[in-house]
């Protein structure tokens, strides 16, 4: 039964004839509407990740159901997160590894080869490239998924999310502290931050993540957004 009246019943809308709000007044609104979506998100979202291997579709599928909040689309919690779950776990694999790779070894890199410059200044130079890929990765992770959410082939999203992350970072900044920040906060307060990280810790990141970009890809994504 938990998860059955949100299939049965499309998630809240707007009333049309309202004049629509933005900033933080539009942020808290969606909010107010989709709060329990968010805490059933959430579980599902955990529950995903059990197996470990099921992280990449299980984070591609909370994203689906996120940018379906942020658009104002009707939302059926269990229903959404299952369709992208099954249908697009072949690009959520590709998304997570052109993302954690860059990431995870720009990073090493970075701790590499700026210990090594202590002794040796040239090596700086790995040091600058290293930082270079990481930061393009983290940026241009910020648009990845709600790209790849709209439709669009994995090779399509991940030249559109390289062009917006170097071309737009203002937005791609706040949406990467959204995403990573609060969970590196949430994991470093743990065990005080253990309940927050069940009932809300990965889907109101990602909503207010999505909810920063969504602006940009609006212009880019006119048909979609």
């Amino acid at each position: 039964m938990f998860f059955k009246k949100d299939y049965a019943t499309p998630g809240p809308g707007i009333d049309p004839d309202a004049p629509e709000k933005t900033g933080v007044a539009r942020f808290v609104e969606i909010l107010q509407l989709e709060c329990v979506t968010l805490l059933k998100l959430n579980l599902l979202f955990l529950v995903s990740c059990i197996p470990v291997v099921t992280i990449p579709p299980a984070l591609f599928a909370m994203q689906r159901v996120v940018r379906k909040m942020v658009l104002d689309e009707p939302v059926r919690c269990f229903y959404d997160y299952r369709m992208a779950f099954q249908k697009r776990w072949k690009e959520a694999y590709g998304a997570f590894l052109l993302t954690a790779l860059p990431l995870g070894l720009g990073a090493y890199g970075m701790w590499f080869y700026l210990s090594c410059a202590a002794q040796q200044p040239l090596f700086f130079l790995p040091f600058t490239l290293c930082a270079t890929i990481f930061l393009v990765a983290m940026l241009s992770s910020s648009y990845l998924y709600g790209i790849l959410s709209s439709g669009k082939k994995l090779g399509e999203s991940v030249r559109l999310a390289l062009m917006l992350g170097v071309g737009k970072p203002f937005r791609a900044v706040l949406a990467a502290l959204c995403y990573y920040g609060m969970l590196v906060v949430a994991v470093l307060a743990f065990p005080l931050s253990a309940l927050y990280l069940l009932l809300l810790g990965f889907s109101v990141p990602c909503l207010l993540g999505n909810f920063y970009i969504r602006t940009v890809l609006k212009r880019y994504l006119p048909e979609h957004s």
